[in-house]
């Protein structure tokens, strides 16, 4: 079920055993937002209120239950979701291509942090800008796991495999899957080919994902350019009350200016805080820095304009694409990718 109600601030979702609910400012209708959360809500459907890992079965509700493996949960169930979008033909590859692009950009401009303890920290809420990173990072793991594994298996298996194994062996059986059997199941799709290095180095631990060694094998390439951007300083977050400060950096424009975290933010110049900060960037990118900045947040009931002075920061941009000199087995595990076909 989908909720539109202009008196609800930004977007939230939720799976349900055989539903999903959704509830939307008016203003997401038409927007490639909508049928992304709509996606990734449905496979929930599957993988977590059926699949789970096994720190989760039984479910309880009423207590915290940390696993190591929330970034198969929600990071590989948003892999999916762009997946289901891109075969289903409701949005053409190059955008599936510049979504993965942002995510990529996303892991890589992120703190380093594990997969696996970025799942366990979500619980307390860490404010270094990793409390949610397992979603990106955790799905362009899992397009880099689909793409090894029909490598080593000469595109006859694919990660949908290792999913439907985990739910035949361990949901139908009435448990959850540790994670020695979802690596196990990587290994069996891959022809065998073990994965304790790569999970050694990318899910437990921090090093940054080899995408230069990886994407030519599905013949796709990533390009990588670097801007100064115009800056604030602050992580954000959506709650009843608006737009919030999660965490102000302290040699960013805004903490320099005396916002604080807790904080709601209205305005940023010119710019609505309920408009994308893109447009932040693109209104002040040909400012001189130093440049005079109105910062409009709401503290306790008190609204404040408080003042702050126009800040750049080099930003790391990333475009995926295809490869023009592509192998004839790299272009059929782009194709299998895309269209959920393997050559069997």
């Amino acid at each position: 079920q989908i909720v539109f109600d202009d008196d609800f601030p930004g977007a939230s979702a939720l799976e349900h055993q055989n539903s999903h609910l959704g509830i939307y400012v008016t203003a997401a209708i038409g927007s490639p937002f909508l049928p992304a959360i709509v996606a990734h809500e449905v496979y929930h459907a599957w993988n977590v209120k059926r699949l789970r890992p096994a720190q989760l079965v039984p479910y309880d509700y009423g207590r915290a239950q940390p696993t190591p493996l929330l970034w198969v949960s929600e990071g590989i169930t948003d892999y999916y979701a762009d997946l289901a979008l891109v075969r289903g033909g409701v949005m053409p590859k190059q955008a599936f291509y510049q979504v993965t692009s942002r995510k990529v950009e996303s892991e890589a401009n992120s703190p380093p942090i594990a997969l696996e303890d970025a799942s366990l920290s979500t619980w307390i809420a860490p404010r270094d800008g990793t409390d949610h990173i397992y979603y990106d990072k955790g799905s362009v793991a899992g397009f880099m796991l689909d793409i090894l594994i029909r490598d080593a298996s000469d595109n006859r298996s694919s990660l949908d495999d290792v999913m439907l194994e985990l739910y035949r062996d361990t949901y139908k059986a009435g448990a959850g899957f540790t994670t020695d059997q979802w690596w196990d199941g990587v290994s069996r799709a891959a022809d065998g080919k073990s994965f304790a290095d790569f999970h050694e180095r990318y899910v437990d631990g921090r090093e940054r994902y080899p995408w230069r060694e990886v994407l030519p094998l599905a013949g796709l390439r990533l390009a990588v350019d670097s801007s100064r951007v115009p800056w604030i300083g602050v992580s954000l977050g959506q709650d009843n009350e608006g737009v919030k400060i999660m965490e102000t950096v302290p040699e960013g424009m805004a903490a320099q200016a005396g916002v604080l975290a807790g904080d709601y933010l209205l305005r940023v110049g010119e710019i609505d805080a309920g408009m994308p900060m893109a447009r932040y960037r693109e209104r002040y990118a040909r400012e001189p820095e130093g440049t005079p900045i109105e910062i409009v947040i709401r503290r306790g009931t008190e609204t404040l304009t408080l003042q702050g002075g126009l800040q750049f920061s080099t930003r790391v941009s990333h475009t995926l694409g295809e490869a023009p000199a592509a192998t004839p087995k790299a272009v059929r595990i782009r194709n299998g990718i895309l269209q959920g076909q393997v050559d069997r």
